[in-house]
């Protein structure tokens, strides 16, 4: 009767321990794999910025290049403009 007990007992323990050992090894592999995902969503969010760096960098100089040119446009019409008043004046009559 007693036996049976100390049987049972020492199956518990073996159970117990065997459990114990067996979890380690399983965070080990779940902190492994989180540091890879973490890794991972660290590479798309770089190139996310990049993507979205690039396509401002894009929009800004057609903006740059678009007003630059509309400058020089309006420059050259009151350039052309104040020329012929000059002309006007120096015209004999």
């Amino acid at each position: 009767m007693f036996q049976g007990k100390y049987i049972s007992i020492a199956v518990l323990l073996i159970a117990i321990t065997g459990t114990s050992f067996a979890i380690p090894t399983q965070a080990d592999q779940s902190a492994k794999q989180d540091m890879k995902n973490a890794g991972r969503s660290t590479k798309e969010a770089a190139k996310d910025v990049g993507r979205a760096t690039k396509k401002t960098a894009k929009k800004t100089g057609h903006k740059v290049k678009k007003t630059t040119k509309k400058a020089a446009h309006k420059a050259a019409q009151k350039t052309k403009k104040g020329a012929q008043k000059v002309e006007d004046k120096t015209k004999p009559n």
